[in-house]
């Protein structure tokens, strides 16, 4: 018996905000699917490397909306990535309307959530940077 990752599925209230979200993290569209029939559309986005579909995250949109989505989308846990330089990710992220729920005060962890509520963490390639302002004095907001 074996078993394979696929994906994780998140879904999404507003689809482009979600994308423009995840485009700052570094992800890419690998592949979109619209069904008329059932209503939705499906995006799938990974890292730039990663396009053989082994680290996707699947952003399914409803087109009538989705009142059964929860209000906090916590249930689910988090997504997680690695990132060449997380205090210039967490600057890009905060430049544009981000909350960073938990800063990298360490050089090596930050929390941060989709316009969705979904909770990301972003871990530090390699060794953790040295302790850098804003970062190092910057407080936990909201949860993760």
């Amino acid at each position: 018996m074996s078993i394979e990752y696929l994906h994780t599925m998140v879904r999404v209230l507003d689809l482009e905000k979600s994308i423009a979200f995840y485009e700052m993290l570094g992800l890419t569209e690998r592949r979109r699917t619209e069904n008329e029939k059932g209503r939705f559309t499906l995006v799938f986005m990974c890292p730039p490397d990663q396009a053989d579909g082994r680290a996707d995250v699947e952003l399914t949109y409803n087109w009538d909306g989705d009142d059964g989505l929860p209000s906090d989308s916590r249930h689910f846990g988090h997504l997680a990535y690695r990132v060449d330089d997380i205090y210039a990710l967490c600057q890009t992220l905060m430049d544009n309307g981000v909350t960073i729920n938990r800063p990298p005060r360490d050089g090596h962890m930050a929390f941060v959530r989709s316009p969705d509520n979904v909770s990301v963490e972003l871990l530090q390639k390699g060794d953790a940077k040295p302790p850098q302002e804003p970062w190092a004095s910057m407080e936990n907001t909201g949860h993760w």
